[in-house]
């Protein structure tokens, strides 16, 4: 029987997964704080970027867990959505939790990039 925790996938699918947990962990708890502030925090392009990546977070963990062969091409797309998400909430960059949720959208987005280059290099190779 293989080994299919996390400790047995290398390191940077590792970081990836825990850079678009911190990242979904980071949206749903703006998602709320947005709703409780009210007002432009709760507009519709704010909240549907945050729960945009919300989602593809989730399905890029799925998919780099499970070594999936379309993993990179999901990646891509979550690091689009992602930085999309960062860029809305810096839009509020005078509020501490806008400001620290928009930080982990840029990390998810650049781990992801990352794995996204290495599956389209491997696939010219």
């Amino acid at each position: 029987m293989r080994d299919t925790g996390i400790r047995s996938i290398g390191a940077d699918v590792r970081a990836s997964i825990v850079e678009c947990q911190r990242c979904q962990e980071a949206c749903l708890d703006t998602v709320t704080h947005a709703l409780r502030r009210g007002g432009d925090y709760a507009e519709e392009e704010l909240i549907g970027a945050l729960l945009d990546a919300t989602d593809v977070c989730r399905t890029s963990i799925d998919f780099l867990r499970r070594g999936s062969p379309l993993r990179a091409r999901t990646c891509g797309v979550c690091a689009e959505i992602c930085q999309r998400a960062a860029e809305a909430c810096q839009a509020f960059g005078d509020d501490p939790a806008m400001r620290a949720c928009a930080e982990a959208c840029r990390r998810c987005a650049a781990a992801c990039r990352a794995i996204a280059r290495e599956g389209w290099l491997a696939q010219v190779a």
